[in-house]
């Protein structure tokens, strides 16, 4: 079982009300006691200042606090409550991704009156990030750093079109464009309508 994380405000002592100034104060007392420069071979105070770090990135950034504020450590850490094993919500509740795809395949469309998610449509993907380890002169005083971050880009050859130059993709003519085919059986119990993926372009809505 995954070690329950404390509460980020608890970690810092300060309250959710906390200004930006104050909030910075208290990350710099947190992080010049538990710095591991002072605490040298203290395993306990390098767990602390790693704890004290995690918690000044998340609520020192208005868009992550906010969403942490509205729930918790599922809001700004995607593992969290699922084990590493893909994801806890994946965004926030009332989000069903796969699941309603699942559904949709049984029941003609899943969640939200039949509506289907566009094979094609921008996925959102994870939030990109870098670890940094500062002295305590820079944890006390402030700094600038610079790191380098991974990020997807589109590809420069297709633009992210996934075709080569000078052609385009084409709606599929079998599915026209939903990426799925609906299959309708007639049974004991009346007629069933199945949805199932597309066999011409694999789900993609679209022929290369």
């Amino acid at each position: 079982m995954a070690e329950e994380k404390r509460d980020y405000y608890d970690v810092l002592g300060v309250d959710k009300s906390v200004s930006d100034d104050e909030l910075k104060k208290a990350y710099r007392k947190a992080a010049k006691k538990y710095h591991p420069d002072l605490n040298p071979g203290d395993a306990e105070a390098e767990k602390h200042f790693k704890e004290v770090n995690e918690a000044y990135e998340i609520l020192s950034d208005k868009e992550k606090r906010a969403r942490y504020d509205q729930f918790g450590h599922a809001g700004v850490d995607p593992n969290f409550g699922a084990g590493g094993a893909g994801g806890g919500f994946g965004g926030g509740f009332g989000d069903f991704g796969d699941l309603g795809d699942i559904f949709g395949s049984f029941f003609g469309g899943g969640f939200g009156g039949g509506r289907r998610a566009n094979p094609n449509a921008p996925r959102r993907g994870n939030d990109a990030s870098a670890s940094v380890n500062l002295s305590f002169e820079e944890a006390a005083k402030g700094c600038k750093k610079t790191v380098k971050v991974t990020k997807i880009d589109s590809c420069d050859t297709c633009h992210g079109s996934g075709c080569k130059p000078g052609t385009g993709a084409k709606t599929c003519s079998t599915c026209h464009g939903t990426g799925q085919v609906t299959a309708t059986q007639r049974t004991p119990f009346g007629v069933m309508q199945t949805q199932q993926v597309c066999g011409q372009c694999h789900g993609r809505g679209k022929n290369y």
